[in-house]
C-alpha cells in the first residue's frame, strides 16, 4: 500500500514518477478507475479556505507533488517526499503509454484551437486513432453532466482535463460515478497550452530549483502575479507556522 502524507490539509503520496506510473498501469490493466490530483503550493492555498475544493482533492486516489515548492515543505516539515512528479510530465508520459498498449484518451479544456492543435500534435506523432474525442473548457455548469456524459460514452480509457483550479478538481469528484469506465482522470491545468506550444515550459534548470513560476509568470504576468506572488507568500507562511505553531 503506498504510503501517503498530510500537508496543510491535504495528502500526498510518497511516489517517484516511476512508481506513480506503475500504480496507474496496473489500475487500467485490472479495469480499475484511479482518480489523480496534482498538488501544488497554489491549490494548497486555495484549499485552506475552499472547503469544497479541499473535499474534491482528497478524495482522490493517487496524489502527486506537482511542485517543486511541495516537496521542500515537506522535507521542512519532516516527511519528506521522494522527488516532484509534473503533472505535464506525468500527462506526457501516460499518453505515451496509452499508444503503446492500444488505449483511448480524452482530451477536456482550453479554448478550441488550442484542443483542436493537441489532436492534430497526437495524430500526427501517434496515430489518429488514439484521441478518441475532444472537447474545449468553455461550457457551464448547467452543461457539467451532459459533457461527462459524452466523455463516457467514447468509452476513453484516460481523461486529461486542462481546465483552471477550482473547477476541474470539483468537476472530476462530482462527475466521477458518471466517469466510472474511464480508468484514469486527471487534471492537467495549463498542459495543453505548453503541448500545443501557445505558452513555453521553464528550462529544466529553472524547473529543478523551483522557480518555474517564476517563468511563467514573467510570460504572463497581468494575469499571473496575484497567483504566483501573493499565493507563494501565503504559502511560505503556513508552512512555517505549521513548522513553528502546529497545523
Amino acid at each position: 500500500m503506498t504510503k501517503r502524507i498530510d500537508i496543510l490539509k491535504t495528502h500526498v503520496d510518497v511516489l517517484t514518477m516511476e512508481e506513480t506510473m506503475t500504480v496507474i498501469e496496473n489500475a487500467i490493466h485490472n479495469g480499475q478507475q484511479l482518480h489523480h490530483v496534482a498538488i501544488n503550493a497554489g491549490k494548497i492555498v486555495a484549499m485552506q479556505h475552499d472547503e469544497t475544493l479541499r473535499e474534491s482533492v482528497n478524495a482522490a486516489d493517487v496524489m502527486n507533488a506537482d511542485g517543486q515548492a511541495v516537496v521542500w515543505a515537506s522535507k521542512f516539515l519532516g516527511e519528506p517526499l521522494p522527488e516532484r512528479v509534473a503533472g505535464i510530465d506525468l500527462m506526457q508520459n501516460l499518453v505515451e503509454l496509452a499508444h503503446n498498449k492500444g488505449y483511448k484518451i480524452y482530451l477536456l479544456g482550453a479554448k478550441q484551437e488550442i484542443i483542436e492543435k493537441m489532436n492534430a500534435i497526437y495524430a500526427e506523432k501517434y496515430n489518429d486513432q488514439l484521441v478518441v474525442g475532444y472537447r474545449n473548457g468553455y461550457f457551464n455548469k448547467a452543461e457539467e453532466a451532459q459533457v461527462a456524459q459524452e466523455i463516457a460514452n467514447t468509452n476513453a480509457n484516460m481523461l486529461f482535463v486542462a481546465i483552471t483550479s477550482p473547477k476541474k478538481e470539483n468537476f472530476l469528484y462530482a462527475y466521477k460515478e458518471v466517469l466510472k469506465n474511464v480508468n484514469f482522470i486527471m487534471g492537467v491545468g495549463g498542459s495543453f497550452d505548453v503541448i500545443s506550444g501557445k505558452t513555453t515550459r521553464a528550462p529544466l534548470w529553472m524547473q529543478n530549483i523551483g522557480i518555474e513560476w517564476f517563468y511563467r509568470f514573467l510570460q504572463e504576468p497581468k494575469r499571473m502575479w496575484k497567483r504566483y506572488l501573493v499565493g507563494n507568500t501565503k504559502f511560505i507562511l503556513l508552512v512555517l507556522k505549521a513548522r513553528f505553531r502546529g497545523n
